[in-house]
């Protein structure tokens, strides 16, 4: 917005947007009606349009002035929660943030939005508690827990879910192995040898949109070996028990390496979730926090020599 509009000039504009009558919203703000007709005037002057259209009974907001009206009220609801966020802070009435986390979360995500709480909330304790998708979702249902780190897809009802991030899904080999000496891996050369997976009790969802997903590039492995950890996932891999898909961005040991699959760009995709009953008061920053996480730039490796079209893929606990 403009520099002349002020905080009080956004209450206005969602004032007179939520009464649909001038004279009503200067009762409710208790400002005289000529004046907050002249400043809404004012304002549509000085942006170039009318966010109101005045008809006999009221006024309507215009197709173009939906946008500052939006706008006005995300303001004022941000404004509200920060200054009730800070006078429970003041107060030391903040409780534990008790959060879950998905084993196969990066824990770089968890790094960060640990960093940022603490530095919004430096007295304010972060209780951690991990676990499978499902265990998490129930504890969530329960109010045993606030949110949770999660990654998708999240099926069921009451769920607020706020993408964070997403990685690249890649095909993990050893060092030595043949298929590793290529750029990347053909889905003819990975389908006999993919047979390592996340266990499917972990995130039924997921798994059933992966083989989905497979079976589109000819994919049609054999589960042969099931993890519960990331962790175990490459302890197989590294057992010579065969190959697996993993997160392009996770650590791995040094006698082990990743290659993109060609023909396809499919991602995990990461999410905070919590319940429509949830309440902790920190909850709308972390929502916030989670959104301004998302609209970052994903770190990316070289593309691939025949670049293609990316298929979103919301898998794996």
């Amino acid at each position: 917005m403009y520099d002349l509009v002020e905080f009080r000039h956004l209450k206005y504009i969602a004032a007179v947007a939520e009464e649909g009558n001038i004279t009503r919203a200067a009762d409710r703000l208790h400002v005289a009606q000529p004046s907050l007709s002249k400043q809404i005037k004012d304002i549509e002057d000085q942006i170039g349009f009318s966010i109101f259209a005045r008809e006999r009974d009221g006024v309507r907001v215009t197709p173009s002035g939906q946008m500052i009206v939006a706008y006005a009220q995300e303001a004022i609801q941000r404004r509200s929660e920060v200054v009730a966020l800070a006078q429970a802070v003041h107060r030391r009435e903040i409780p534990p943030l008790r959060l879950g986390i998905s084993s196969f979360i990066n824990p770089a995500l968890l790094q960060c939005l640990r960093d940022a709480y603490r530095a919004y909330f430096p007295a304010c304790i972060i209780n951690l508690c991990s676990g499978s998708p499902a265990h998490m979702l129930g504890k969530l249902e329960r109010g045993t827990l606030d949110g949770a780190l999660l990654t998708l897809p999240i099926e069921g009802l009451g769920w607020i879910v706020q993408q964070i991030a997403h990685s690249s899904l890649v095909a993990c080999m050893r060092t030595d192995d043949l298929l590793a000496r290529s750029y990347e891996v053909t889905p003819a050369d990975l389908s006999p040898r993919l047979n390592i997976f996340h266990d499917p009790e972990l995130h039924p969802a997921a798994h059933r949109h992966l083989f989905e997903l497979l079976a589109e590039v000819g994919i049609h492995p054999e589960i042969k070996c099931v993890a519960a950890t990331p962790a175990d996932i490459q302890w197989m891999v590294r057992a010579e028990h065969g190959v697996a898909l993993v997160d392009q961005g996770v650590t791995l040991d040094s006698d082990l390496t990743t290659r993109p699959i060609a023909g396809v760009q499919w991602t995990i995709d990461s999410a905070f979730v919590y319940h429509a009953t949830a309440n902790h008061l920190a909850l709308p920053f972390v929502v916030q926090f989670a959104r301004q996480m998302q609209s970052r730039p994903a770190a990316r490796k070289p593309p691939l020599p025949h670049p293609c079209e990316p298929v979103q893929l919301r898998l794996l606990a």
